[in-house]
C-alpha cells in the first residue's frame, strides 16, 4: 500500500458532479423542438449553493508547517489512565461513560500495545499527539492530556526538526495546555478564526494520528454546542472529518486557514475514527490560552452555589411559564451567592441581562465574567421576578470545593406514603427514604433508597407527616406538583412530584 500523498477532493464535490450530469442528460431529453421543458419540469429559481472547494491543498500548504507533534517522556508512577491514550473520567451513568475513548486503542488489543483503561501499562513512560504554533516566538497549543505528568516534552516540526519545550500552563477543566518551544528563533504560525463555524462547513484536521505525523484529514461540522458530560464547561464542536489516536491536541481549520477548534477526543465503540470527533471550540481556547501565557493559571469567577435544569414539571411548581434557567439546589456558606442574597430554590434565568437557558451555560457566563467582577443576576422567586448583585469570587481548586458532607443515621420512626411510592421514616436532617415502590412516580422521577428529603414546597421538613401536609396543602392551593428538595450523597437537587400522586 502506498503512504503517497494524494490530491484531496472532498465526496460532496464529486458527487454533486455526477449528480449534475445526470439531471442534465434527463432534461436534454425532454426539450421539444420549442426549446420550452416537457410538462412535468420547472427551472428552479434558487441558485444552489457552491459544494465547496475542488482542493484543500492552498490551504493546507499555508498551515501544514505550524503543527507539529508532541512528545512526552512521563513519570514511571504516572498511571497510565491519565496519560493520552486513555478515557476521561466522564460521570457515572452519562452517555460517553461506557463508549468514550480519548483517542485510545481497542480494549481488545494485543499486549504490548498502546494502554487503555483495561489494559494499563504501568511502565509506559512515552506518549505522543499533535500540536500547533500560535505565535513566531513558539508558543504550542495541545491538551492537557497529552502531557500531563511529563517530566519532559518535544515537539517535532513538519520538516523534522525536534525542540525541546516546557509546559508553560494547564487547564484540565477545559483540557488545554500551552507549551514553549527552548529555542529561540521564528516559528510559522496560525491565527484563531474570528467566527465561530456554522454547522455544514467544511473543516480539516491536521496531526499525528498512529505516529503519521503531517495527516490532513476533511469533513464538515456536524454539530455545535456539544456536551459530552467531561467538565462543567464543555463547548465541543463535532467534525466528522476522520481523527484517531495522536491527534489529541490538534488543530481544526477552516477553509480560511483559520483555528476553529482543537481535538481533542472521539466517540467511538472500537477505538477507531466512526467519524464523530470533539474538537474544544476556538473561542474557549482562545481565552484559555490568553490567560496561561500571562500567569500559567486560568481565574474563572465562582458564584458558590450546585444548580440543576428547570424540568416542565418543576417549572409548573414554581409557576415559570417556561422549562428554563438555572435551578438553585444549595448553597455554599459564605460564598459570593450567599453573600448577595441568592436562596437555594431560586431560579437564575438571566445574567447582566443575557438570558439563560440551562445551569451549563450559567456556569460558563459566570466563569467567563472572572473573579472580583460584579453580575446582576436575573431570579425567579415565589412567583415574580427579581434582581440581585453579586460580586464574584475566584474558583476554587478541586480539593477546596470538596465540602464535608458528613452522613447522619435517622430516628427509627418508621412511617408510609404509600401513595407517594415511598417509605419515609423521621431523620436528623430531614425525611430519609428507605424504600421506594419501582413502579411507583418516585421511582420515575429518580428518587432511591437512602435520599433524604430536606424540603417540601420550600419549607424544611424533620417527618413524614410534613411530607403528606405539602401534597394536601398543593393540591387545595390548585397546583400540580410539589417541589421537594433532596439531598443523595453529597448532591442535593429538587424533584418535582405531581400533587396527585399523595392523593
Amino acid at each position: 500500500m502506498s503512504l503517497a500523498p494524494s490530491p484531496l477532493r472532498p465526496r460532496r464535490q464529486l458527487r454533486a458532479a455526477l449528480l449534475g450530469a445526470v439531471a442534465a442528460v434527463a432534461i436534454g431529453a425532454a426539450v421539444v423542438e420549442t426549446g420550452a421543458l416537457a410538462p412535468g419540469y420547472a427551472v428552479a429559481d434558487t441558485q444552489q449553493p457552491s459544494a465547496g472547494p475542488a482542493s484543500f491543498a492552498d490551504v493546507v500548504d499555508r498551515v501544514k508547517s505550524s503543527v507539529v507533534s508532541v512528545k512526552v517522556k512521563m513519570s514511571e508512577a504516572a498511571d497510565a489512565e491519565s496519560d493520552l491514550q486513555t478515557m476521561p473520567h466522564f460521570p457515572p451513568g452519562s452517555p460517553f461513560d461506557r463508549f468514550f475513548k480519548q483517542f485510545g486503542m481497542p480494549d481488545d488489543q494485543d499486549e504490548g500495545d498502546a494502554p487503555t483503561p483495561r489494559h494499563p501499562q504501568r511502565h509506559m513512560t512515552m506518549a505522543q499527539g499533535s500540536g500547533f504554533f500560535i505565535s513566531s516566538d513558539g508558543y504550542i497549543v495541545t491538551n492537557n492530556h497529552v502531557v500531563d505528568h511529563a517530566t519532559e516534552v518535544t515537539v517535532t516540526t513538519s520538516d523534522g526538526k525536534t525542540l525541546a519545550a516546557k509546559v508553560i500552563g494547564t487547564d484540565a477543566k477545559t483540557d488545554l495546555a500551552l507549551l514553549k518551544v527552548n529555542d529561540s528563533g521564528t516559528f510559522p504560525f496560525v491565527k484563531f478564526a474570528p467566527h465561530t463555524p456554522r454547522v455544514g462547513d467544511w473543516v480539516i484536521a491536521v496531526g499525528n494520528p498512529f505516529g503519521l505525523g503531517g495527516t490532513v484529514t476533511a469533513g464538515i461540522v456536524s454539530a455545535r454546542g456539544r456536551d459530552i458530560g467531561s467538565g462543567p464547561y464543555d463547548d465541543f464542536i463535532q467534525i466528522d472529518a476522520p481523527v484517531n489516536h495522536g491527534n489529541s491536541g490538534g488543530p481544526t481549520f477552516n477553509t480560511d486557514g483559520d483555528v476553529v477548534g482543537v481535538n481533542t477526543a472521539i466517540f467511538s465503540p472500537s477505538g477507531g475514527s466512526v467519524g464523530i470527533g470533539f474538537a474544544i471550540a476556538g473561542d474557549v481556547v482562545e481565552k484559555v490560552v490568553d490567560q496561561l501565557k500571562t500567569g500559567g493559571v486560568v481565574e474563572r469567577g465562582w458564584l458558590g452555589v450546585e444548580i440543576q435544569p428547570v424540568t416542565q414539571d418543576i417549572a409548573d411548581s414554581l409557576g415559570l411559564k417556561t422549562a428554563s434557567g438555572a435551578l438553585v439546589a444549595k448553597e455554599n456558606k459564605d460564598a459570593p451567592a450567599a453573600a448577595a442574597g441568592v436562596k437555594i430554590g431560586d431560579v437564575v434565568t438571566a445574567v447582566n441581562g443575557q438570558s439563560v437557558a440551562d445551569p451549563r451555560e450559567l456556569a460558563r457566563r459566570i466563569a467567563d465574567l472572572g473573579p472580583k467582577k460584579s453580575a446582576e443576576l436575573t431570579i425567579w422567586r415565589n412567583g415574580a421576578q427579581q434582581t440581585v448583585s453579586v460580586t464574584l469570587g475566584a474558583m476554587p481548586n478541586d480539593k477546596e470545593a470538596m465540602n464535608d458532607q458528613g452522613t447522619n443515621k435517622p430516628d427509627a420512626a418508621d412511617t408510609s406514603v404509600a401513595k407517594l411510592g415511598l417509605t419515609l421514616e423521621r431523620g436528623r436532617d430531614g425525611v430519609t427514604i428507605t424504600d421506594v415502590d419501582p413502579n411507583s412516580v418516585a421511582a420515575d422521577k429518580g428518587l432511591q433508597q437512602g435520599d433524604v428529603i430536606l424540603e417540601a414546597s420550600g419549607k424544611a421538613v424533620e417527618r413524614p407527616t410534613e411530607i403528606a401536609q405539602a401534597f394536601d396543602a398543593a393540591r387545595a392551593d390548585g397546583r400540580k406538583s410539589v417541589l421537594l428538595r433532596v439531598k443523595t450523597g453529597d448532591t442535593i437537587r429538587f424533584v418535582a412530584l405531581p400533587a396527585q400522586a399523595a392523593s
